[in-house]
């Protein structure tokens, strides 16, 4: 044979070469020719071809022993696929290496020596000839072997690569994918190890895993070499960054979250055999300051975004169409500098086709035994079934719920058989979420206790569908799943948008048919992110030693209070924007009344005590008061860095509870004060049109504001004075009421004879249906909605307006 036919540089190959090179060299190939150009860093290497994995075997006459172990398997019965994935195994780990082969891999490896000096190590990756087609991911399939320094190793490793394209877990794959087990010939990566066991690595995707949103960068992090990650063993730290304002030039991260990263994996000098692999690495703890902090910069993050970008932009133009990425990156930590290790479409939110919006609902709750990562938005349901390691996989029913401390790739023949997942460790690019994804199983990953927790034979329901967060309930909980064709739903003339408050629903309502935000509120955002008042964080000195130590805990991985809550506050309110983004975010500031802002940490001490909350020190009377001023100039400082740091400037800001004219221009003043002046780089300022006096006053009032938005339920309470708490007048409590809708109506005529916008963002149209039919009939210009009734009143809407031929859009 030809010897130039065994080894191929990356230099010399690219996406075209899958057949001779595999998924990975192919990948790396590219990359290495087209974007190290333009800035990509891809560590040099070379391909061990497919050629070379048939002529090992033609050269040992292994084809025949081969059919024998494999054909007539039943790759359902686990002890059968077992028992023959271990002959197939053994037989090719025990060919000899022609000395030809021999000779040119080592040859190779003398060339790496050359260019990166002696005490380069390397990284031996299997490189399947079926894997990283946009169908199916073989991700974890084959063998990884790490920090090879000899030629011996190196040798052994290539030996070792070429038997994994028979572990149990890769023969069922292909099975399942409909490959014939002996076309899939195996190649292999050798390449420059980067050094990240001394420095961090991860996984990057360019669209967010979940949702399939395509608007972010989505990075995952850990310290030490990645393999931590891929297998699902310790939860990273995750970041999100907004496309369209990284393309405008903006560079700040979206959205981020600390993992508690338990382990890294360092190289050692002693050789572990291990179930998974065979290499010279081994875990340890991390300290707690290794935990207490992200592991890459905000500045890694930007180069992890450009790589990212550059190389979406470069395979989809290569392939004429979209094409997300799932992306492998490790940064060394002798260098400093970042370098990409893999990139491969991703194979599962981008296949989702056509335009049918899927949306489970829980229509009831129980206890919740667990919470973690949810993965994917489905809800499933059935009895427990506790599997703590392979051997006990053949015990697993179909239909019963997988609960596991965590699974491999050996697990997924009953993975694919199960309602649900449920994992004590690993986070949103562990193998278990990688593989439920595929399979459209919903998982919850990372619940810490789910083996100790829950028993076998509990019946459970597991809710991915309530945002990032997945619940385990008790029980069989009913559920619905609403189907919406979004091709045969029309575009209302009157705007309908979405209420949000919670950002981790904001990517999976990305899909929902609105025109914008109208309400985002940030009370969510405050009570369950940052949990801390903002004058315990302006004044230390006067909350007592216990508070102020609870304070500086929850700002470890931050400069300091101040930061912590600034950038908390600001990329919650932006990942909400950007959900929707360029389309209008209505963001209120804050609205707690004193008694919801006594029970943040450190709230007793700055609060008063009122009688009647509700109409007493709230929204625009706090802002400019010196009990509350400096709160407020750290809520204008996130809300400027969103719109000035972060690119979103979609982002209107809203002033709640505005009891009069001079409480609004001083209000104003405060804001312009901090930054926020209103016309500057286009910032407009709604009001919430809640109180009596905005509707009687609303011509002075639209001259210091560019919209109103009307507070339905306080509008209410004030001119029925009806106290919306009290359940014993609750009867009296309707917006249905003429007097109430006369002010409705009075707002939005005042609104328009003076240019303003007006919106509605209460509860009454999502359950009155003749209110929604109400506004529309007054012309006013949107109506902001809870998620869960966006669909049903855009119907609505979309009949009366057919009604009144008002030309509803089509």
């Amino acid at each position: 044979m030809n010897k130039a036919s065994y080894i191929r540089w990356f230099n010399e190959i690219g996406i075209g070469d899958v057949p001779l090179v595999g998924g990975k060299n192919a990948s790396l190939g590219e990359m290495y020719q087209n974007l190290t150009t333009e800035g990509v860093r891809v560590p040099n290497g070379f391909a061990v071809t497919a050629e070379a994995y048939r002529y090992v075997l033609e050269y040992n006459d292994a084809w025949q022993p081969l059919h024998a172990a494999l054909d007539g398997l039943d790759p359902d019965n686990i002890k059968d696929l077992q028992a023959r994935g271990e002959k197939a195994r053994a037989i090719i780990y025990g060919c000899q290496l022609p000395d030809d082969l021999q000779a040119a891999i080592l040859q190779g490896y003398a060339q790496l020596r050359r260019e990166y000096g002696e005490t380069i190590s390397l990284a031996v990756r299997s490189s399947a000839t079926a894997e990283d087609s946009p169908e199916a991911s073989f991700a974890g399939q084959n063998d990884t072997y790490l920090n090879i320094t000899s030629n011996d190793a190196l040798l052994d490793g290539y030996k070792r690569c070429l038997a994994s394209n028979f572990t149990d877990r890769s023969i069922h794959y292909k099975y399942d994918n409909h490959f014939d087990y002996y076309k899939v010939y195996l190649s292999v990566v050798v390449m420059k190890m980067v050094r990240s066991d001394i420095g961090a690595s991860g996984v990057m995707f360019s669209l967010d895993t979940e949702t399939g949103f395509r608007d972010v960068v989505f990075i995952n992090a850990t310290l030490g070499l990645g393999e931590n990650i891929v297998q699902g063993t310790i939860d990273p730290d995750s970041f999100h960054v907004h496309k369209p304002s990284f393309i405008k030039g903006y560079r700040a991260v979206l959205k981020r979250r600390l993992g508690s990263k338990e382990k890294k994996m360092i190289f050692t000098d002693t050789l572990n055999t291990g179930n998974i692999a065979v290499e010279y690495t081994e875990n340890i703890d991390t300290r707690t300051e290794e935990r207490n902090h992200y592991c890459i910069t905000d500045a890694d993050v930007m180069v992890l975004t450009d790589y990212a970008l550059k190389i979406e932009n470069h395979y989809s133009n290569k392939a004429g169409c979209y094409r997300p990425m799932d992306m492998e990156w490790a940064k060394d930590g002798t260098d400093g500098h970042l370098y990409m290790v893999q990139a491969r479409p991703e194979t599962v939110a981008s296949q989702k086709k056509g335009t049918v919006l899927e949306i489970y609902h829980l229509k009831e709750r129980s206890a919740v035994l667990l919470q973690g990562r949810a993965v994917g938005t489905r809800i499933g349901a059935g009895k427990a079934r506790i599997i703590n390691d392979v051997k006990h996989l053949g015990d697993f029913q179909p239909g019963e719920v997988l609960v596991a401390d965590t699974t491999t790739p050996d697990w997924e023949p009953v993975m694919k058989t199960a309602a649900a997942i449920v994992t004590s460790r690993g986070g949103r690019t562990c193998h278990a979420a990688i593989v439920s994804r595929e399979l459209g199983v919903p998982a919850i990953v990372g619940t810490e206790s789910a083996t100790e927790t829950i028993k076998t034979g509990q019946t459970i329901t597991i809710s991915c569908a309530e945002g990032e967060t997945g619940n385990v309930y008790e029980g069989i909980l009913d559920f619905d799943v609403q189907q919406t064709d979004l091709s045969q739903l029309g575009h209302p003339k009157t705007r309908i948008m979405m209420n949000l408050g919670n950002p981790d629903q904001a990517f999976s309502l990305a899909s929902l048919p609105v025109d914008g935000i109208g309400l985002a509120r940030m009370e969510f955002i405050i009570s369950e992110y940052i949990k801390v008042h903002p004058m315990a964080i302006k004044h230390p000195e006067k909350v007592d030693a216990a508070t102020r130590e609870k304070i500086a805990a929850f700002s470890l991985a931050y400069e300091s209070p101040e930061d912590f809550f600034v950038k908390t506050l600001a990329e919650g309110v932006a990942t909400i924007a950007a959900a929707v983004y360029p389309k209008p975010c209505v963001v209120r500031m804050s609205d707690f009344k004193s008694n919801e802002y006594a029970t943040l940490l450190g709230g007793t001490f700055f609060e008063p005590e009122e009688g009647n909350p509700m109409i007493g020190f709230r929204g625009a009377s706090r802002y400019a008061h010196p009990a509350y001023a400096e709160g407020f100039a750290l809520e204008c400082a996130a809300m400027k860095r969103v719109r000035d740091d972060m690119g979103l400037t979609n982002v209107k800001l809203m002033i709640p509870f505005c009891r009069r004219v001079q409480e609004g221009e001083k209000v104003l003043e405060a804001m312009a004060a901090q930054g926020l002046k209103r016309g500057d780089n286009d910032l407009e300022v709604y009001v919430m049109c809640e109180i009596p006096n905005n509707v009687i006053l609303i011509d002075a009032f639209a001259k210091l504001f560019d919209g109103f938005s009307i507070g339905s339920n306080d509008l209410t309470q004030l001119t029925l004075g009806v106290d919306r708490d009290s359940e014993i007048v609750a009867f009296d409590f309707d917006e249905r009421d003429p007097g109430v809708k006369e002010m409705i109506r009075l707002a939005v005529e005042g609104a328009r004879r003076n240019g303003r916008h007006s919106g509605l963002c209460g509860q009454a149209p999502s359950d009155y249906p003749e209110m929604a039919e109400y506004l529309v009939e007054l012309g006013i210009d949107s109506m902001s909605l809870n998620p869960d009734t966006v669909l049903t009143t855009t119907r609505l809407v979309l009949e009366v307006e057919r009604r009144l031929s008002r030309n509803p859009g089509s």
